[in-house]
C-alpha cells in the first residue's frame, strides 16, 4: 500500500518517535518539503520521487501501510 495523506506521514514519524527533522535526514528529502506536506490541506502534493523516498524510508523503518478498509487508510509497525 501507500502513504496518501498527511495524517499517515505524521502518524508514521510518531510511532517511530522521529522528529520533522529526523525523516528529512533519514530520507533526503528537504526539511520543508516535509513541513509543507504535513501541514497542507487535501491529498499530498508532492512528486512521485518524493513521495517514494517518504515511504521506503519510513518501510525500512518498520511502518507498514494499510489499505482503505472504508475507515481510511492505515498504518502500523511490522512485527
Amino acid at each position: 500500500m501507500s502513504l496518501t495523506t498527511k495524517e499517515q506521514l505524521r502518524g508514521a514519524r510518531a510511532m517511530l518517535d522521529w522528529t520533522q527533522q529526523n525523516l528529512a535526514d533519514h530520507s533526503g528529502v528537504s526539511l520543508s518539503s516535509i513541513i509543507r506536506l504535513e501541514t497542507g490541506s487535501g491529498p499530498l502534493a508532492i512528486r512521485l520521487d518524493t513521495l517514494q523516498k517518504l515511504q521506503t524510508t519510513l518501510e525500512k523503518a518498520g511502518i507498514l501501510f494499510l489499505p482503505e478498509n472504508g475507515g481510511g487508510p492505515g498504518l502500523r509497525t511490522r512485527k
